[in-house]
């Protein structure tokens, strides 16, 4: 007999090392018959619960509290021992289905009322220390919580014994031995729940354990530090909430979680409390994420892999409890900050998903339950930034809930929750003693603060004594200017996803959410609107509180009038151009397309396929890029990848106010090279598009969907195609792409102009004759025909890619994204076309090609 194996006999010297052989027959029959029960009752083996099993209730359960703890100790001898010899489930699965028996009657018997004395402590402690069974190769493998709740509710009063305390040492020395992923967070958890009764039992009652964050991560580091430095007063309320936070688990907190931790946090001060924990979650926000190289062991074999993480899984439950504190405030700093902290949670870590969903879920709660409408304001604008399917779900699940609460529509409550900032008619002044602060929207996401002297002249910079003085005060303008920023933009792009909703607001509504609100009259003020009363439609648009008409004539709506959208898919040709010359003409630049929207109308060979469009079939997209681009407007997409089912999908876009759902069809591109070391396939092809009933799922003829919706989905379809498509990658022919799909390249680059590039095309048609290269520039069809000084150039409006006269030679130029747009500092009658931009950027480039000193440019210039 070995040393080891003496070791292990000498801990069960007592009752169940003797225990007669009728004895162990008993244990024995114990397993056996309770396994066969369990498999009678049960369809799968797994779902065995014990507690449930009639030998446990007839006969274990009433079984002296000595003879349960000899029953224990010999099925961790029997379950070590099965173990040790290295078996597994395929080789003995009969004895690995009586291990799964024994497991579950042990966790049983500790949860059950046992009594246990410091000798029992002992045996128990030596037991899990000694029988580390190779399921995890560590004393985790044991129900080690089960024991300390047993401890915790049997000593609750006076505290465990000193000999108890000897065996809590011993086993937290033992779980602080383990270094293994995976289980980091349960033993920490175990580690703190040891500490704490240790700290009960040699401490009086109105001492307060010291509590830190647990995580080895940068937050402890940081976190840690500040709690230390903390007044003794202070720390005594900041160790109970760090303990209530660290036992934030579930999707929600209960309401005794929220009473109590209000309850506790009031003691110390709202005010105090709020800035510790914003700090808190600043840091978090700016936290970068974190690859580890983690080695373990395995069936004696060692294993290494790398992790990115963000933060660690325990210090993700704490922070996550510190923002449902939060649900009790509605202060903008507070609101901000936990709206920056869920995307940033959300953010995504490469092959694994977002760095902290549990946290991002707990921001969207507290900005759900926080007092006020701010809260929804944020949530409205997050709808707009994440693009994860489930946190889609979750945000409208909120704002559907606050919208019930209010008595209103879920469109109407995110009317209500737009914070204006402060701002009248788009400005926001802030007085410092006698100098004044402006911040003045300038553009969607863009404003200007500006300084003002007491004479009213302009200061170029911020004056020496705000810095000095008003340094708190500064900062928090700085941060109320970048949300103005943020909510213009989130705003723009709530009114673009109206255009397929079919929204109708009273006058008086109107008036109070968009064209008397601070901020919303900024972009309300630059939109077409209908206003409909008497059977009379009258489309206007405000131009110095002014309604005017695309003839220039004022429009004076009554307060009875409907207000509405214009969209010029249910308008004439003669119509929208008249929109169009009204909009150049005044020099009046839109936050969205509007008056310049693409239009698609029902073709011939649609009525002909009647229930489906191949309008936009057969294009080869990039997946990731077109899945990113489907979800930020609302449509349900999901990557495929080389498995069951991943080979096709539908993009499904719900549009309840028509009650209909289209359909995208697209299938993978399957083919040598098309698929990333993750197994996501690179790139898909599209298919049809199709309308269906919401209520029946019916499949409806393309004829009986209305122009508006039918439009705003092509039109989708049309943005996927056209910044997904391979054909806009000036580098893809050139960089490997897919030999077989060349011609597709080659057909699109050059090819028909879309939608939006017929749009592109009459923007430029008007624009190019007032650039400084109108003279070396011209329309010619499909293209922009640059003459440059040593060659002619024929940039594609659609694409942007590039052929050389004489001979079509193709260019591949591949944009600078952080120059200067050429457009800036033109009128452009809409804002938002990148590929306006970028067609532009090389005009000018070529216009002067003998300047170019680029050695990838010019030696394909040069080139005969």
């Amino acid at each position: 007999m070995g040393i080891l194996d003496k070791l292990k006999n000498a801990l069960f010297s007592g009752d169940a090392d003797t225990t007669d052989t009728g004895s162990k027959n008993e244990f024995d029959t114990i397993i056996t018959d309770s396994k066969a029960e369990g498999a009678r009752r049960h369809m799968y083996f797994w779902n065995i619960n014990v507690g449930d099993i009639s030998y446990y209730k007839d006969t274990v359960a009433c079984w002296t509290d000595k003879k349960k703890l000899d029953f224990i100790a010999y099925l961790i001898k029997k379950i070590d021992d099965f173990d040790r010899l290295g078996k597994t489930w395929s080789s003995d699965s009969a004895e690995h289905d009586n291990n799964h028996i024994r497991e579950g009657y042990i966790k049983q018997i500790l949860k059950s009322r046992i009594t246990l004395d410091p000798d029992d402590v002992e045996r128990l402690q030596h037991a899990f220390t000694v029988f580390k069974t190779s399921k995890h190769g560590t004393i985790l493998s044991w129900p080690l919580g089960l024991l300390l709740n047993r401890l915790e509710i049997q000593y609750k009063e006076s505290g465990v014994p000193k000999k108890i305390i000897h065996s809590l040492t011993a086993l937290k020395a033992e779980m602080e031995k383990v270094k293994m992923s995976g289980v980091e967070k349960e033993k920490l958890k175990l580690i703190e729940k040891t500490d704490t009764l240790i700290f009960k039992a040699q401490n009086t009652d109105d001492s307060f354990k010291p509590t830190f964050f647990l995580g080895d991560d940068d937050f402890s580091v940081y976190a840690n530090k500040i709690v230390e430095a903390l007044p003794d007063d202070e720390k005594k309320i900041w160790y109970p909430l760090i303990a209530k936070a660290q036992k934030a688990t579930g999707s929600k907190p209960s309401k005794k979680y929220l009473e109590e931790t209000k309850s506790i946090f009031k003691e110390l001060g709202t005010d105090k409390f709020k800035k510790v924990v914003n700090d808190w979650f600043s840091f978090v926000i700016q936290l970068k994420d974190k690859t580890q190289e983690h080695t373990y062991v395995y069936n004696n074999r060692t294993h290494i892999h790398r992790t990115t993480e963000f933060l660690s899984a325990i210090n993700v439950e704490a922070i996550k409890g510190f923002v449902w504190m939060c649900s009790h405030f509605h202060d903008a700093t507070t609101i901000f900050t936990i709206a920056k902290l869920a995307e940033r949670a959300y953010t995504k870590i490469p092959e694994k998903g977002p760095a902290a969903a549990s946290i991002g879920n707990a921001c969207l709660f507290t900005l759900y339950k926080s007092k006020g409408l701010d809260g929804i304001g944020q949530l409205s604008r997050l709808r707009l930034r994440i693009k994860q399917s489930s946190t889609q779900k979750l945000i409208e699940k909120y704002l559907e809930e606050a919208a019930k609460e209010q008595g209103v529509s879920l469109h109407e409550i995110e009317d209500l929750a737009v914070d204006d900032g402060g701002l009248i008619d788009g400005k926001k002044e802030t007085e410092f003693d006698d100098y004044k602060a402006e911040i003045k929207i300038t553009g969607v996401g863009k404003s200007e603060l500006n300084w003002y002297k007491p004479d009213g002249s302009i200061q170029k910079s911020v004056p020496a004594f705000v810095q000095e003085k008003y340094a708190p005060k500064l900062k928090k303008i700085k941060a109320s200017a970048k949300q103005i920023d943020q909510t213009t933009s989130a705003q723009r792009d709530r009114i673009d996803r109206m255009f397929r909703a079919n929204r109708k607001w009273s006058m008086d509504k109107f008036n109070t959410h968009y064209m008397h609100h601070g901020l919303m009259s900024f972009l309300a003020k630059k939109i077409i609107w209908v206003f409909t009363s008497g059977g009379e439609n009258r489309s206007a648009i405000n131009i110095d509180n002014q309604w005017i008409n695309n003839d220039n004539q004022p429009v004076f709506p009554d307060n009875n009038s409907e207000v509405s959208l214009w969209h010029p898919a249910t308008e004439s040709v003669a119509e929208i151009k008249k929109w169009r010359e009204f909009l150049i003409e005044r020099q009046i630049q839109q936050p969205l397309k509007q008056a310049f929207r693409e239009v698609y109308l029902l073709t011939d060979a649609e009525v002909r396929t009647k229930s489906y469009s191949n309008r936009m079939a057969a294009h080869i997209l990039k997946q990731h890029q077109y899945v990113m681009l489907a979800k930020g407007r609302n449509w349900s997409s999901r990557l495929m990848g080389g498995w069951d089912g991943g080979d096709q999908d539908i993009a499904e876009l719900k549009i309840p106010e028509y009650k209909l759902k289209a359909q995208f069809w697209v299938q993978s591109v399957e083919v040598d090279g098309a698929m990333n070391e993750t197994g996501i396939w690179n790139y898909v092809s599209t298919d049809q598009i199709r309308f269906t009933k919401t209520d029946t799922n019916e499949v409806i003829d393309l004829v009986d969907v209305p122009p508006v919706p039918f439009s705003e989905v092509l039109r989708d379809v049309d943005l996927f195609v056209g910044v997904a498509s391979v054909g806009n990658d000036a580098a893809w022919r050139d960089s490997g792409g897919m030999p077989g799909f060349r011609d597709y390249w080659t057909s699109y680059s050059f090819g028909d102009l879309s939608e939006v590039a017929k749009n592109r095309k009459e923007i430029l048609t008007s624009l190019v004759p007032r650039l400084k290269i109108s003279k070396a520039a011209e329309i010619k069809d499909k293209f922009l025909v640059v003459k440059g000084k040593l060659r002619t150039y024929k940039i594609h409006i659609g694409s942007t890619n590039i052929l050389m006269e004489p001979n079509d030679q193709y260019l591949c130029i591949v944009p600078d994204r952080s120059q200067k747009s050429h457009t800036d500092n033109l009128f452009i009658p809409f804002e938002g076309d990148a590929g306006l931009s970028i067609i532009l950027s090389k005009a000018f480039l070529l216009a002067n090609d003998d300047k170019i000193t680029d050695t990838t440019i010019t030696s394909q210039i040069n080139r005969n």
